[in-house]
């Protein structure tokens, strides 16, 4: 019974994801949601009594292994070779979740900001920006390494009209990213 429920939340959670990418949060009903699952609105509300709930829940997840990340990142020495594992470390994390949760955390830039869970994801991600700064660097380094894990956030979910795989999206991002935080500029060799 329990594996049924949480086959339910998920599929909820997976449905209002994709609806809320279609239509946008702020135009995606509860009843809406429900009709694409076929249920009763009873039904989803045993699971969610909002869409604020379904939203929190997608996010709570990622938040821990923010969490975790940000504790590992905290408990390494503050060299540039901690700085590039954090960038793979988040990369991992993105792509272990699937684009969903990061494109309707920046589609829905407005909602987010309106959302507890978004000052969540605020804090974590100004955490793990920290983390990859060295105070000790020039500004423009500092403003490079802090553009890092937003770069990986849009590599994961850009270029889907693309041809190319989500491993090829991956590395470039990764590229990228650790170029952010080496502090040298790029130059194909």
């Amino acid at each position: 019974m329990g594996e049924h429920r949480g086959d339910t939340r998920a599929r909820i959670q997976a449905v209002a994801l994709e609806l809320f990418a279609e239509q946008g949060y702020e135009k995606t009903s509860l009843r809406e949601i429900a009709e694409r699952l076929n249920v009763t609105k009873a039904a989803l509300y045993y699971h969610f009594k909002t869409k604020e709930d379904i939203v929190v829940s997608l996010f709570d997840d990622q938040l821990g292994r923010l969490d975790e990340l940000i504790t590992w990142g905290r408990e390494q020495p503050a060299t540039q070779e901690t700085r590039q594992e954090l960038v793979r470390r988040y990369a991992d994390q993105l792509y272990a979740s699937g684009p969903g949760l990061m494109r309707f955390a920046h589609e829905n830039q407005g909602t987010m900001r309106d959302l507890a869970v978004g000052e969540k994801l605020k804090s974590r991600m100004k955490g793990l920006r920290e983390l990859l700064i060295d105070p000790k660097a020039p500004l423009t380094d500092q403003l490079k390494s802090a553009m890092a894990p937003f770069t990986l956030n849009i590599a994961h979910f850009a270029f889907d009209d693309y041809d190319i795989t989500d491993e090829e999206r991956r590395a470039a991002g990764i590229a990228v990213a650790l170029e952010l935080v080496s502090g040298s500029p790029h130059t194909d060799a």
